[in-house]
């Protein structure tokens, strides 16, 4: 009989998944209430570096989302955050 995986905390957050869990504990986070106060383009940028490749901008906008929801807003789709995220890109090119 195969044996289940046992599931990450952080899967118990919207828009997290075991691929997403598994970025947020190469960044050290295991738990979700270490992400409260963290800054979401922060913790992508260290991500693209410590696996030495650039990750879909849409995983930025899922720790955005992240980031707000621990912090006490309400669940929203990840997607919510992307115009958020390319305003953003645009004001600090």
């Amino acid at each position: 009989m195969a044996r289940r995986r046992e599931k990450s905390p952080l899967e118990a957050l919207p828009n997290i998944g075991p691929a997403i869990a598994a970025d947020l504990h190469l960044l050290g986070i295991t738990r979700p209430e270490q992400l409260k106060g963290r800054d979401p383009r922060e913790l992508y940028d260290t991500l693209c570096r410590i696996t030495a490749q650039r990750h879909d901008p849409c995983l930025l906008d899922v720790f955005i989302a992240t980031v707000r929801y621990v912090e006490g807003a309400p669940a929203l789709p990840w997607w919510h955050y992307t115009a958020e995220r390319k305003a953003q890109h645009k004001l600090s090119q």
